[in-house]
């Protein structure tokens, strides 16, 4: 397996569709995300991230063999905390338990601590998603606490975990 970070590119499309149509992943995301997700869906992602004003985001796609399995994405917040990033990332199903997101977000969070003034990422995830908690703690995140009653999916109330990554304390984590 090939895998590898790039920039996303129309023709991603179709991978996108197929990757985000999975009940079980997005049963771990955001609501923002439609299910099931069309190709005007991918259509409009893939242009907005094509379009993301410098320094403000960074969005990846990940792919194995040339084909998108998943998707890695960091957000400069604002104001006082402009120097702070937000990361969000999904994988496609048949490629969890690989560490393919691990290496995916170590690399990403290298990338632009070495490239940027972001000197703080922060990640949050259900507390029930042990996969996703564990991504973050390989990748060298810290859980700052537990966020009770944070989020609600699909008419749960939930907890999240909080967790940052400090640039002082990432050092050879790419």
């Amino acid at each position: 397996m090939n895998i590898a970070l790039r920039m996303w590119q129309m023709s991603d499309i179709p991978d996108l569709v197929a990757t985000i149509n999975n009940e079980n992943m997005l049963n771990n995301l955001g609501d923002t995300i439609p299910y099931p997700y069309t190709e005007k869906d991918a259509e409009t992602f893939i242009r907005k991230m094509l379009s993301v004003e410098k320094d403000s985001q960074y969005p990846f796609a990940i792919t194995c063999d040339g084909k998108v399995i998943g998707s890695v994405h960091l957000f400069r917040k604002e104001d006082i905390h402009r120097l702070t990033a937000e990361l969000g990332y999904h994988l496609a199903e048949p490629y969890w338990g690989k560490g393919i997101m691990t290496r995916a977000v170590k690399q990403v969070c290298a990338q632009v601590f070495e490239n940027t003034d972001i000197v703080r990422i922060f990640a949050t995830a259900f507390v029930r998603n042990v996969a996703s908690c564990r991504v973050l703690e390989k990748a060298g995140f810290q859980c700052e606490g537990i966020l009770r009653q944070n989020a609600i999916k699909n008419g749960e109330v939930l907890d999240t975990k909080m967790y940052a990554l400090l640039k002082s304390l990432a050092k050879g984590i790419g």
